[in-house]
């Protein structure tokens, strides 16, 4: 029997849930309701969500394909996918008991989006910050009470992430209210945010003393589990073992051009990176070097037609906020269902002035000219930020949402645009941009094989840094940086799984397309398409049979 419920209703009712549950996730995503909570990841919160989504699954099914579209089956199919996927996270993989770095990363989040954001009023923006530092303690309170027998490396990166919240609070907030000029709120927010700093204080000494010293938790997955969310999150049914075996080629073939462009440039590959790497913006020049970079990235994606680009406004270049460090480089955009234009922030991580000289050398050189164009072109155009500009001009609220977005689409579409550029001439073929290209490309498939070895074998973390050392040429305080990343952040392996899709969706398309192909028409449609998986791009493009995303 089926339901008379019309799969629209239920679609938009789903997003409201999501929203009222995860209202950070609802302000980055430009729906400004719910901006004066903090989530609740309270034990009992959280498993009332796993019932309540499994309730949502049933209902679902009830919904009858009869009448449907073939859009809408899709969207159905999608929608269960998500519910499910987020049921297997609560139920399963269960980090809101074992990461403390996902507690300090909403705070952080709900509060960098009302700061960096003018959305609103100075004043009403501060309001909503306000209520966020009050609710602080509690969130810290429900960390301590819920994280159960954490992995060291997890408490090592939440004290990371706890203490750049306080440098944000204390330090960056502050200075994104320079203006305001409300004595009591300016009064109550100094108040609630020293309220905040001594709670998350007194929760890393917490972590430090108590709970570190008798940590034993594992990072991993495990097996089942990795291979249970790639087919969840991404429609990626190879098994670890398949994928394990395609990301090993990919890199030994990936290797190969890198040693045949490090020849063209005088050497083996151990010289031609010595060489290339000292040639390197200085810290002080990192931001305005990458800021060239993306007026000129712009004026050739639109001077040759790639794609099409929806808007004018290019992204602020800035250094990344303390909170999010650990990363390398990252785009921060205002939420696709913003009612006004918004700047949106390109970050890039500069030296810690804490760090030795060597190390800040070492760290620059990861900055290297090549290598910093791939990244701008990851981030920028024709990455992310015109990702971005597209999504803003879909209509459903479904492919719109970011809380129904792919990694593994959004993360190898801008990975594959990196080797676009340079397939489309960007640099006139200079061998220093390709080289730059293959190194990054070279870490997203140390990511995806790491990644795999990491969750579904049994690699350690020593072992992953000597892996990006050794096969990805990286310096050994980023190699360490990324193979700690693969245990908090497993999703990373699809950087390269999702480019790969992508070659292949092309590959399909042209040859159905035959003599019609168009890149540009192309890549317009995909990106038209939404943030969707790519086993939903292949039946929007391709049809009802659109054969395997990946061999």
């Amino acid at each position: 029997m089926y339901s008379a419920e019309p799969l629209l209703p239920f679609a938009e009712n789903y997003l409201t849930y999501l929203y009222e549950t995860h209202p950070t996730a609802a302000a980055v995503d430009g729906v400004h309701q719910y901006d004066d909570l903090l989530e609740d990841p309270n034990r009992t919160a959280l498993e009332g969500q796993a019932r309540e989504l499994g309730g949502l699954v049933r209902r679902l099914a009830a919904i009858g394909k009869s009448g449907m579209t073939q859009t809408e089956q899709i969207d159905r199919e999608m929608l269960t996918a998500n519910i499910r996927a987020r049921i297997f996270e609560l139920e399963k993989v269960r980090s809101w008991e074992r990461n403390p770095q996902r507690h300090a990363e909403a705070l952080a989040t709900s509060l960098a989006v009302q700061a960096l954001f003018p959305y609103a009023t100075m004043e009403e923006r501060a309001r909503r910050i306000l209520s966020k530092l009050r609710q602080a303690p509690r969130l810290v309170d429900t960390a301590r009470k819920t994280i159960q027998d954490p992995p060291g490396i997890f408490i090592k990166e939440g004290l990371i992430s706890f203490n750049g919240v306080v440098e944000f609070i204390e330090r960056d907030l502050p200075r994104a209210l320079a203006d305001l000029d409300d004595m009591h709120l300016l009064s109550d927010l100094a108040d609630a945010s020293m309220e905040a700093v001594a709670a998350i204080r007194g929760y890393t000494e917490h972590l430090r003393t108590e709970v570190a010293p008798t940590a034993r938790g594992s990072f991993r997955l495990g097996r089942d589990h990795f291979d249970e969310k790639l087919d969840l999150e991404e429609g990626i049914t190879l098994g670890a073992d398949r994928l394990l075996a395609i990301a090993q080629r990919e890199l030994r073939e990936t290797q190969e051009e890198f040693r045949t462009v490090a020849g063209r440039l005088g050497g083996d590959i151990a010289a031609a990176l010595k060489r290339v790497k000292e040639d390197h913006p200085a810290d002080d020049g990192l931001v305005s070097t990458a800021q060239q970079q993306v007026t000129e990235l712009a004026a050739f994606v639109e001077r040759t037609g790639l794609v099409s680009v929806p808007g004018r406004d290019a992204p602020v270049v800035a250094s990344t906020p303390p909170f999010y460090r650990w990363t390398f480089a990252s785009l921060w955009a205002p939420g696709p269902f913003e009612t006004r234009p918004l700047p949106t922030y390109y970050y890039l991580t500069g030296v810690d002035p804490a760090w030795t000289p060597e190390r800040q050398e070492r760290h620059l050189r990861d900055f290297h000219t090549g290598a910093l164009w791939a990244i701008s072109m990851h981030e920028t155009y024709p990455g992310h930020f015109l990702h971005y500009q597209h999504v803003c001009h879909i209509e459903s609220k479904l492919r719109k949402s970011s809380l129904l977005a792919s990694i593994g689409f959004i993360e190898g579409w801008a990975h594959y645009g990196e080797q676009l550029m340079i397939e489309a001439g960007f640099g006139h073929k200079d061998d220093h941009l390709k080289f730059g290209q293959l190194a990054e490309a070279l870490i997203r498939l140390a990511r995806l094989v790491v990644g795999i070895r990491l969750h579904a074998e049994d690699m350690s973390v020593e072992q992953g840094m000597r892996f990006f050392r050794d096969e990805a040429f990286m310096e050994e305080e980023s190699a360490r940086r990324e193979a700690e990343r693969g245990t908090f952040d497993p999703g990373y392996v699809v950087y390269s799984a999702g480019k790969l899709m992508l070659l292949k969706l092309r590959a399909d398309f042209e040859a159905k397309q035959q003599s019609r192909f168009s890149l540009k028409a192309f890549h317009d449609q995909l990106l038209g398409n939404g943030s969707v998986p790519f086993w939903m791009h292949r039946r929007l493009m391709l049809g009802s049979d659109p054969g395997a995303a990946l061999a």
